[in-house]
């Protein structure tokens, strides 16, 4: 019998939950970044992002694999008069209705050492005289051969080493993404979250003051204050009512750019809750900037921009002077009445072809075009170790500014504590006559300032949480690497 009360008692404490008013619910800031990094517009277009760019790796990927096509033409009919000399000179047109059809299976390999190609390919060719009813046959059962640029620009050569540093830049730029979003996150919770709290702020005034109002009315009638007095107790109520509906549209105004941000649209009635349990950690200033160079996108950026830079003079100077294409083919080919004549005894077929282009004379065009690219590396050059140093520095003095930010936290912590005592005390020593209107007045100021102040603090301290977990893609909290290395295809 209690085992059976038991079970009824708890499926109605779960009714009871479950039909709870949805201004019961409460949303951590944890629970906030976890839903905007799950379901946001934000990361659904960082992760569509990541994906457009993992399909360009394949593709570079592809070029460095053989490829194997098949083409041709089936049919290619003519059916015309076609002119014909004659042994006398004249022209007759003769009528004809021909057809060809050929097939060519071809497989082709990229060198990236030398940006040539090789390829092995199988064609045959058919063709019908529907007029004369002859069928013939030729084709090339095998040959293989080679295209090779010779002192001429290595585009595969520079993909090789640019194309693995430009992926490996997207996935980092993918987590730093992410981050990013955290701190956005972050930015519209403590705007909600303070628009909360100044709400609670100014109900509890509203009540506090009319409480007062109420004394000081009764004060009054017994002429222990004057009317001045009586009356900033009343402007006081004026402004906290004042002040609760203000509150009340930032509060909205907040909300919604919170749930529209983290993809939390219909869930209008919740309230945050404060964020006052920060990780304590330390983080050191030399393992931060290692693991910054280590996992960040940028450093990788400095990287490519330095290739790029010099593949840029590499292309200049490839295509100013000499140009030369080496083309060769070996095989074997036939023909003959039938299909099968093609491939019976076929016979030697060989073709080498070098062609070769020399400018002579173009007015310094092409020494300008290496110049600029050689002043352009330069540029790239000056400039990346600007946005090295400058990378450096981001990194330094937010992990300075995060240990002041926390003793800060620490400081406004205890002067939210102290205030609301003053404010409590003050209260207590102006009803019964011991302090001014004034000095009850500044103590309600500190207190709600002090509030303020902490609350703004924690939205300060949890920024630059998220923002050196940006920087670095290092979790300090965890001593682990946000960034998991690029998979090696």
């Amino acid at each position: 019998m209690n085992n059976y009360k038991l079970v009824l008692l708890l499926g109605v404490l779960m009714i009871f939950n479950f039909l709870l008013p949805a201004q019961d619910q409460v949303l951590t800031l944890d629970q906030a970044v976890r839903m905007a990094r799950d379901q946001s517009q934000s990361s659904i277009l960082a992760e569509t992002r990541k994906e457009n760019r993992y399909w360009r790796w394949r593709t570079f990927r592809s070029d460095f694999l053989p490829s194997l096509s098949m083409s041709g033409t089936l049919p290619d009919f003519n059916r015309s008069f076609t002119p014909v000399t004659q042994p006398d000179g004249t022209t007759e047109f003769q009528p004809v209705a021909v057809n060809n059809s050929d097939v060519m299976l071809a497989l082709s390999q990229n060198i990236g050492l030398t940006g040539g190609t090789v390829f092995a390919s199988s064609m045959v060719n058919r063709f019908d005289d529907f007029d004369n009813d002859v069928t013939r046959f030729s084709g090339s059962p095998f040959f293989i051969g080679i295209s090779q640029p010779l002192f001429g620009f290595n585009q595969l050569k520079w993909d090789k080493q640019i194309e693995p540093l430009r992926y490996e830049e997207s996935l980092k730029s993918y987590v730093e993404e992410l981050e990013l979003i955290s701190i956005q996150t972050a930015d519209r919770f403590f705007e909600m979250l303070l628009a909360q709290i100044t709400l609670e702020i100014a109900n509890k005034n509203v009540a506090s003051n009319d409480t007062i109002l109420k004394i000081g009315q009764g004060r009054y009638g017994l002429g222990k204050i004057a009317e001045n007095e009586l009356l900033q107790l009343e402007l006081n109520l004026l402004n906290s009512n004042q002040q609760v509906a203000q509150s009340s549209l930032d509060l909205e105004t907040a909300r919604l750019r919170l749930t529209t941000y983290i993809g939390l649209m219909g869930a209008q009635d919740f309230y945050l809750d404060i964020p006052d349990e920060f990780p304590d950690f330390i983080i050191d200033e030399t393992v931060a900037l290692s693991e910054a160079r280590r996992n960040r996108q940028d450093a990788v950026s400095f990287k490519r921009q330095l290739l790029e830079a010099q593949r840029d003079v590499a292309e200049a100077r490839g295509n100013n002077g000499l140009n030369a294409n080496l083309f060769a083919t070996f095989g074997l080919t036939n023909r003959g009445d039938d299909l099968g004549a093609v491939y019976t005894n076929p016979e030697d077929q060989q073709q080498v072809r070098l062609g070769f282009d020399i400018p002579i004379l173009d007015w310094g065009k092409q020494k300008s075009i290496v110049k600029t690219a050689e002043a352009n590396q330069k540029l790239v050059s000056y400039t990346v170790a600007q946005e090295e140093v400058n990378f450096d520095q981001e990194v330094s003095t937010l992990v300075r500014q995060f240990e002041v930010l926390r003793q800060r936290l620490t400081v406004s912590k205890k002067a939210d504590e102290i205030g609301e005592r003053k404010y409590d005390i003050s209260k207590n020593r102006y009803l019964i006559g011991k302090i001014s209107i004034t000095d009850l007045n500044l103590a309600l100021q500190d207190k709600d300032r002090a509030k303020r102040d902490y609350i703004e603090a924690l939205r300060d301290f949890w920024t630059a949480y998220y923002q050196i977990r940006r920087l670095t893609l290092y979790d300090f909290e965890r001593n682990e690497s946000l960034y998991i290395t690029a998979p090696k295809e």
